[in-house]
């Protein structure tokens, strides 16, 4: 490539970045402009523009340099105060070989949500589509900010359309409750980062990520300030024991909730720790990397366990997500390469997996009105089509070769076995047990007579199989090319950062 070309290529990212959000913003304002009483122009609005962001961020990834450092789209002074000697800012946006595949998997999913919610949102359709794309705005900030405190806000911004997508148009009674267990749960956790973050301004006088990267803090202050954090981030991930309030809100939220829950926000803790807790923080990291990885395998045994004995199958899945989160903790806090490219593969092959799943089993309640697996049998006699893609997700979720789940659990477990040989033999434990509830669930719903209790359901229909499509024929495109993902990410993840 001429220098001319690689030049053009090296600012290009930096164009279509600005582009996504441009393009956001002018599909909120589209969505807001169409008439309330004109549903399917609403819906189809509101998904070209999603899709459009879509095609854009795909460019973005074609243009990326395969180096993986950032690449800044912008820099702006945002608040200056000589009075209070506080200016915040330059704030930068930027992304690199990890932010860039979340950015992807954000915009892919919004389109998704749009699709299987079709049908199934019968009033205040406009409110919940700008809910969506609002959303798809925050996630973008998130995953693209290189200031703490622009993260955080972004961070607990989500908080507000996630409340009212689940208190508003939630599937059952307790819909209420469970939008109050998730916001509270996450804003009061979210209250000691905040706390952190002024005390990390407090001594370095910035929230710039790049130039907290080249300080180096006493440990006792990385302590405090860790400690902030991972109260925080554990709260989103969820971490063994700030998981309660995760099922309740799957179980309650519709399925556009459950798939954003699950396929994205899930990650911002995980995210969190790659990206800021672990390079600023280096000492307090390894000083506490014994107790978290004793959590994590916690969560990977608990959670597989009580995940055999959910008879929901939308809390069982939920309760799934506790056990594979587990496993992106674990690889984080080996602080081996292995573990945290596995961090990053398990996180965005769990956000395919999952979403798809909550998708499939939302399909079969949206035809019999009962997520209670007592009720299922001999699904495949009547939905042949269902039943084929549900074996794919479960043989996924188990971790069979060739599946993004296999190269995600593989390189989980090299790095576990590599921190200590107890840890790994542990660790390799979830992987019987996810089988285990994973061929349950499928056996019970799929095989056997037809249920007495179900009536004739049609199979999946040409939208629900377009809405499900992408997510399968990427769950088995990166278990067979894993290192289109990998590269970027091992080129991105910084080693021995200043304050080490």
């Amino acid at each position: 490539m001429n220098l001319r070309l690689k030049n053009y290529f090296m600012v290009f990212p930096k164009n279509w970045l600005g582009l996504i959000f441009l393009l956001l913003f002018m599909g909120i304002i589209n969505v807001m402009r169409t008439p309330r009483d004109n549903d399917v122009k609403l819906k189809r609005t509101a998904l070209e523009w999603s899709l459009a962001t879509l095609t854009a961020t795909l460019i973005l990834w074609g243009a990326f340099d395969s180096e993986g450092q950032f690449q800044t789209i912008n820099q702006t002074e945002w608040i200056v105060s000589p009075t209070l000697n506080f200016q915040w800012g330059p704030i930068f946006l930027a992304v690199d070989g990890i932010s860039l595949f979340f950015l992807i998997l954000t915009a892919l999913l919004i389109p998704i949500c749009i699709l299987i919610s079709w049908n199934s949102i019968k009033y205040l359709l406009k409110e919940f589509l700008l809910c969506l794309l609002f959303l798809e705005v925050l996630l973008m900030g998130v995953f693209s900010a290189l200031d703490l405190l622009l993260f955080y806000i972004l961070f607990e911004g989500i908080l507000i359309p996630m409340f009212l997508l689940i208190g508003i148009w939630g599937s059952r009674e307790e819909k209420v409750r469970a939008s109050y267990y998730f916001f509270f749960y996450t804003f009061i956790g979210s209250v000691f980062m905040l706390l952190g973050i002024f005390q990390l301004y407090s001594c370095t006088g910035t929230t710039d990520y790049q130039t907290l990267l080249n300080i180096k803090l006493p440990t006792s202050t990385q302590k405090w300030i860790f400690a902030g954090f991972f109260l925080s981030l554990a709260v989103k991930i969820p971490q063994i024991p700030f998981h309660i309030w995760l099922p309740q809100a799957h179980v309650e939220a519709p399925v556009s909730g459950s798939v954003i829950l699950a396929g994205i926000l899930l990650k911002l803790g995980g995210y969190g720790f790659l990206r800021f807790s672990w390079p600023i923080l280096p000492a307090a990291s390894e000083y506490f990397a014994p107790l978290i990885i004793t959590l994590s395998i916690i969560a990977i045994i608990y959670g597989s366990l009580t995940t055999c004995r959910q008879v929901d199958f939308k809390r069982l899945i939920a309760y799934s997500s506790v056990a594979h989160m587990g496993l992106v903790t674990l690889g984080l806090f080996t602080h081996t390469i292995e573990g945290l490219v596995a961090a990053v593969f398990m996180m965005l092959a769990h956000g395919l997996v999952s979403s798809a799943l909550f998708i499939a089993v939302t399909y079969l309640y949206e035809r019999h009105h009962t997520r209670l697996i007592k009720y299922y049998r001999g699904v495949t006699i009547t939905m042949p089509i269902f039943a084929i893609i549900m074996l794919v997700l479960t043989l996924t979720n188990m971790g069979i070769p060739l599946s993004c789940n296999f190269v995600a659990e593989f390189f989980s477990l090299l790095a576990a076995f590599e921190y200590n040989f107890g840890i790994g033999v542990l660790a390799a434990s979830g992987m019987v047990w996810s089988a285990a509830y994973s061929l349950y669930l499928y056996n019970r719903i799929c095989f056997g007579g037809a249920s007495n209790y179900l009536l004739f359901a049609r199979d999946l229909n040409r939208r629900e199989v377009l809405a499900i499509s992408p997510l399968i024929i990427l769950i088995l495109f990166l278990g067979i090319l894993p290192s289109i993902i990998i590269d970027p990410v091992k080129n991105a993840i910084i080693f021995n950062p200043g304050g080490a």
